[in-house]
């Protein structure tokens, strides 16, 4: 907002005059009390009205409404020692506010149009009042009624107040639009659905159990997050056939997370859409990697005969999103995102770009994965990155705890109903919350271990909030990564803790919950992020009986915890071996 003349800076060097020395273009101040507190105007015009008066125009020097002033001649005034040519000084009025229905990410404009130095400050609306638009911590913010009382009495005391309205876009190619979640599905080790989620969550319940397949004998660690339900039993016997168990996961969460979104069982069709503008957008380091292995052993066993001919299009990583396109006839779009443990998030994040911009209008994003097998978890016990212990006795996964010793593999899914916010509301949608930006970033370090020093995390933690128009101080929570791996921790909360200062944000780590549930881990956490805004309770974090001295963080342990009401974006992060780092910020809507 620039209503300042040509020239940036105007040097004041006041001196007292007479009225009647006072000419068009000086910068007048009408005592020195006005000059000391900043207060100048610019003469326009002068006209004398008998001998001994002067009428004056005065305008604001970085514009505004002029008024007369009658000064008799003789009558000391002071004036700044410089001239402007007050044919630029624009004339500007403020605009009543009183009937204006402000939103949340609405701006509001004040300049202090009588002091020539003085700087626009800008206000944003978040969580229902206005705070000043800096990186700074926020400030206790003012109600609309005092924004209205601004712009009532801007004329008056030689200020100018603009209203900038949120933008509204129309569903449009490259439309920059916003995005936001209505659906919410989730199979994991604590059950079927999200309500078996969160409920686990908030009661400190874990799913974690001991393998008890044959084919785990003589592993070193038996134990894992595994589904207690066959997810087989719950589809039609013909499909499940077809399908590997992470695409099995992948359409349960599908389709509870489509019908809690409002629409039809069955798809797009039955729910009056376009097909082609829907998407999938699934995140997957393996899948499951039980397909291949079984479809060696048969061939080893039975010859080539023995091999199913579903062998290949059951291995690949994007059978998931495949499967999810095939049952709800989507074709849009069905993109599988392959980044370590950091799938699931950046394929949230994927989806809600291809929406931004009028790709979709309407889009499935999550992840799914069923790694619990023989080699995977001989694999990563044979890099000693496996706790072990008794379920029985507590989870075995302790993230940020003293006592961390390692990750629990897993396995689930969870989806997330992403929409074109203008799409949501006109068909009157239920709106858990905005899907309002993401960040990624690479550690380039190791092929498995994090970066010490955490500067890879922290630069996306800073683009998420970046990405999504916030800044840092309007975080109120952080759904971590934490695995339970005693570097891995400590580098995600150096990496917060340097990026959110010493406030103290409450942070929850799931993995004591249901493990590592690999390239899923993202999608469900996306998930409970999404419920801890829509029910403003933090879940506690399971298993952290005693906090590591060197986590310098808030981790919310003994039981659920109220939200903060002071901010307004979540982040819920994902990093995964070899350095992926993958963040998504999600905002309270207003």
């Amino acid at each position: 907002m620039t209503y300042s003349p040509e020239t940036p800076e105007v040097p004041i060097r006041p001196h007292t005059v007479t009225a009647a020395e006072v000419v068009p273009g000086d910068l007048l101040a009408l005592s020195g009390e006005d000059a000391a507190r900043h207060r100048w105007h610019v003469v326009t015009h002068t006209q004398p009205t008998s001998p001994e008066v002067i009428r004056v125009t005065l305008r604001p020097p970085l514009g505004g409404v002029d008024h007369e002033e009658a000064l008799r001649r003789e009558q000391r005034v002071t004036v700044a020692g410089r001239r402007l040519d007050a044919d630029a000084v624009p004339p500007v009025s403020s605009p009543a506010l009183d009937d204006v229905a402000f939103r949340d990410g609405d701006r509001v404009h004040c300049l202090r149009a009588v002091d020539p130095q003085a700087q626009d400050v800008t206000y944003v609306r978040r969580w229902g009042a206005w705070h000043r638009d800096t990186e700074e911590n926020p400030d206790d913010g003012v109600t609309d009624a005092q924004g209205r009382r601004w712009a009532a009495a801007a004329d008056r005391e030689g200020d100018v107040v603009r209203h900038e309205p949120r933008a509204v876009r129309e569903a449009e190619a490259a439309g920059g639009r916003r995005v936001v979640v209505t659906g919410l599905g989730a199979v994991t080790p604590l059950g079927v659905g999200t309500d078996e989620l969160w409920q686990g969550l908030l009661e400190g319940r874990h799913g974690i159990r001991e393998l008890a397949g044959e084919e785990f004998d003589g592993l070193p660690v038996r134990i894992a997050g595994t589904v207690p339900v066959d997810p087989a039993g719950l589809l039609p016997r013909r499909s499940a056939r077809r399908m590997n168990r992470a695409a099995q996961f992948a359409v349960l969460a599908a389709r509870e997370a489509w019908a809690d979104a409002g629409y039809a069982d069955g798809g797009t069709r039955e729910s009056g859409l376009d097909p082609e503008r829907v998407g999938v957008s699934l995140g997957a380091i393996l899948g499951d990697a039980s397909v291949l292995v079984g479809g060696d052993r048969a061939l080893r066993e039975k010859g080539p005969r023995g091999v199913s001919p579903l062998t290949t299009p059951m291995t690949v990583p994007s059978q998931a999103a495949s499967q999810v396109s095939l049952d709800l006839h989507i074709t849009g779009e069905a993109r599988t995102v392959t980044s370590a443990c950091a799938s699931g998030t950046e394929a949230i994040g994927q989806a809600v770009d291809r929406i931004r911009y009028g790709r979709v209008d309407i889009a499935l994003a999550g992840g799914a994965e069923a790694v619990v097998t023989p080699a995977i978890m001989a694999s990563f016990a044979a890099m000693r990155a496996l706790a072990d212990g008794d379920p029985s006795a507590g989870s075995p996964s302790r993230p940020f705890a003293k006592d961390r010793d390692g990750f629990v593999n897993g396995e689930g899914a969870g989806v997330l109903v992403l929409e074109a916010e203008e799409h949501a509301r006109a068909r009157g949608a239920r709106i858990y919350c905005e899907a309002a930006g993401w960040g990624l970033s690479a550690d380039a370090h190791h092929v498995a271990a994090p970066d010490p020093s955490g500067d890879g995390i922290a630069l996306a933690l800073r683009r998420a909030v970046r990405d999504a128009g916030g800044r840092l101080a309007d975080v109120v929570h952080v759904n971590a990564h934490a695995t339970a791996t005693v570097d891995g921790d400590l580098a995600e909360a150096r990496a917060l803790r340097g990026v959110l200062g010493r406030r103290e944000v409450p942070v929850t780590a799931l993995k004591g919950h249901m493990g590592h549930l690999q390239g899923a881990a993202g999608g469900v956490e996306a998930v409970a992020a999404v419920l801890t805004l829509h029910h403003e309770v933090v879940p506690p974090t399971v298993g952290c009986a005693e906090l590591d001295d060197a986590i310098d963080l808030d981790v919310v342990r003994a039981g659920p915890r109220a939200l903060p009401a002071s901010g307004d974006l979540v982040l819920s992060n994902s990093f995964g071996f070899g350095g992926h780092n993958a963040v998504l910020a999600l905002r309270r809507v207003g």
